[in-house]
């Protein structure tokens, strides 16, 4: 990124219509949150994706959404589960053709047990990224065709190098790396990980998106930012270094406080 970047949000239809005036003002990213339940997606979905093209009318920016992640992980060595897996994703990608969303979160398969023990049993790692190939596959190639991307979120990931082998498994422009700030922060206070800004090194410009939340390091916070002890000057500089324009979400949990977290990083002079 060459100059100041535009920051967006995380919100659901509700937040939607509570920050509409914030999130036209400016070509802002969103990501919508309203279609991660098991019970939407199994339901009629479509009044709410109704409901979303009405309230984004005159939106300029990227639309995204988080992709459903409740109760599985994406590497499962169950087929069954898989199977399972592969249905929420295609359910996703129905709601991002209905609404004209262009790129889905799903979680990291990679926690703080498997930083220990991928190389303590022969072939770990290769069954990981196979097994998360199993579930992915088809919904790559719908993705593909749709001109679609799912970033892969960090959760418990210790070492950040990861996610990144595992999107570039891929070979695919539908599959990249997104860097949650909370996450990767809690996991360098609590399990010994970098800082959040290696992170940012790491993935490189296979980065294309970041919930930025501020945090103590010691859990999930998702404090407006400002609040916690996030390097945001550390974070920026590493983002100034990209080519990927990578989407910058404010995922917090007091959707009240989105206009001042932005206002906060504009304060630093780190984004419009």
């Amino acid at each position: 990124m060459t100059s100041l970047p535009i920051v967006g949000a995380a919100m659901t239809l509700q937040d939607v219509e509570a920050h509409r005036e914030w999130l036209l003002e400016k070509p802002r990213d969103l990501e919508l949150q309203s279609f991660v339940d098991a019970e939407i997606l199994n339901g009629d979905w479509r009044p709410l994706a109704a409901r979303a093209r009405s309230l984004l009318d005159g939106f300029k920016g990227r639309l995204g959404i988080h992709g459903p992640f409740w109760g599985f992980v994406i590497n499962s060595q169950d087929p069954d589960i898989r199977a399972v897996v592969a249905r929420r994703l295609d359910q996703a990608l129905d709601v991002c053709d209905t609404i004209g969303a262009s790129q889905i979160v799903i979680h990291s398969p990679y926690t703080t047990w498997s930083y220990n023990n991928l190389d303590n049993v022969a072939g770990e790692r290769e069954r990981t990224i196979e097994n998360t190939h199993r579930t992915l596959k088809a919904a790559v190639r719908r993705a593909e065709s749709m001109g679609c991307t799912m970033v892969i979120e960090n959760i418990e990931d210790k070492d950040p190098l990861d996610r990144v082998t595992l999107a570039d498994s891929f070979n695919s422009p539908a599959v990249a790396v997104s860097i949650d700030t909370g996450h990767a922060h809690y996991a360098h206070g609590s399990t010994g990980a970098p800082p959040v800004d290696y992170y940012v090194k790491a993935a490189g410009n296979r980065l294309q998106h970041i919930h930025l939340q501020d945090a103590d390091g010691y859990a999930d916070r998702h404090w407006s930012l400002g609040e916690g002890t996030v390097n945001w000057r550390a974070v920026f500089a590493a983002l100034s270094r990209l080519e990927s324009n990578p989407r910058l979400i404010i995922e917090i949990k007091d959707k009240r406080k989105i206009p001042a977290s932005a206002a906060f990083l504009a304060s630093l002079g780190l984004s419009e």
